[in-house]
């Protein structure tokens, strides 16, 4: 049986966990920021403008838990807060239709902006965004003879997102563009309309958190797993192989030119156990996590890419404890 080198591990046994509760969460021993320091890293797997893939290694649960909430309903954004309903004659109720445009993520660094006071009564153009949504679906005088397609029956039939107007407050056209405040995408289907519906809309944008909504929310999901480790303990060979593989996620294991199986890529099992099933290959693999290494997965509406997000994140938590060693300080 190879040796394992010396890491925090979760053993996954046929019908049990290993380890899963030995020291999984703070340890007892006392906090040592060199030791942290030296052995926590953090590694960038993927990244682009709304999606990354990044790892936390060294690092306790309770910490990654943290970022992952905090990514979640503390790291603010800007979201359609108030509409107001002068016309709405579509078959899309008002509280619908007023939940459906709040749900829509708008492009608007919420850095740039301050929290709306409680008892404001008018929004200021520091802390508020107003956009107007007016459309009204008529027939196509000039549709195409004997078509039936409601692309050429109808005008405004669909509304979408990229219909939103944006009304700038005081001086924010000097601040902002019309491209860097509106809708993340254009497409987002509102309603749909026929012949005498008609929506006439103001909305009113504000800066808050997912905490007290999910429109608030930054990202579409923030979620993490710990580093799975699949291990052969001896070869495997011919038709053993081939189930071996299929007992695992497409790329983990891998077969060479002569018939033996071997480890590929275990970052990506799900590890399901699937290999249990089989009493002649069962034996030959020791499937692990490693308990102190988190796969991190951010997936971001837009408003803000995903590397900012999480920076956010850590600012807050950082604040946070400033906020509580204040505290006891002055206790």
């Amino acid at each position: 049986m190879p040796k394992l080198e010396e890491k925090p591990r979760i053993f996954l046994e046929e019908y049990r966990l290993k380890n899963a509760a030995n020291d999984y969460g703070m340890a007892d021993e006392k906090w040592n920021f060199k030791k942290f320091a030296k052995n926590f890293r953090i590694v960038i797997v993927r990244l682009d403008k709304f999606e990354m893939e990044f790892d936390l290694i060294g690092i306790q649960p309770a910490f990654a838990n943290a970022f992952r909430r905090l990514m979640l309903s503390e790291v603010p954004s800007m979201a359609i807060e108030k509409v107001m309903i002068t016309n709405n004659t579509s078959i899309i109720q008002d509280e619908v239709l007023a939940h459906r445009l709040g749900l829509i993520p708008l492009k608007a660094d919420p850095r740039l902006f301050e929290y709306r006071p409680e008892d404001a009564t008018e929004g200021t153009e520091f802390d508020t965004l107003e956009f107007s949504l007016k459309v009204k679906c008529t027939t196509n005088k000039s549709q195409p003879k004997d078509s039936y397609r409601t692309e050429d029956l109808y005008e405004n039939h669909s509304v979408y997102s990229s219909q939103i107007k944006w009304h700038p407050i005081g001086n924010q056209t000097s601040v902002y563009k019309e491209t860097d405040i509106g809708p993340v995408h254009g497409d987002i289907l509102i309603s749909k309309m026929r012949p005498g519906h008609e929506l006439d809309l103001h909305l009113i944008a504000v800066k808050g958190i997912g905490k007290d909504h999910a429109k608030f929310s930054p990202v579409a999901t923030a979620s993490y797993r710990l580093l799975p480790e699949v291990t052969l303990t001896r070869e495997i060979r011919g038709g053993q192989a081939s189930i071996l593989q299929s007992c695992f996620s497409p790329g983990v294991i891998g077969i060479d030119s002569d018939g033996k199986a071997f480890v590929k890529d275990a970052r990506y099992d799900t590890c399901s156990r699937n290999v249990y099933r089989y009493e002649d290959i069962k034996d030959a693999v020791i499937l692990s996590r490693v308990r102190n290494h988190f796969i991190f997965n951010v997936e971001s509406v837009g408003a803000m890419p995903p590397n900012v997000i999480f920076v956010e994140a850590v600012k807050i938590l950082r604040d946070k404890c400033k906020s509580l060693l204040d505290e006891l300080n002055n206790f």
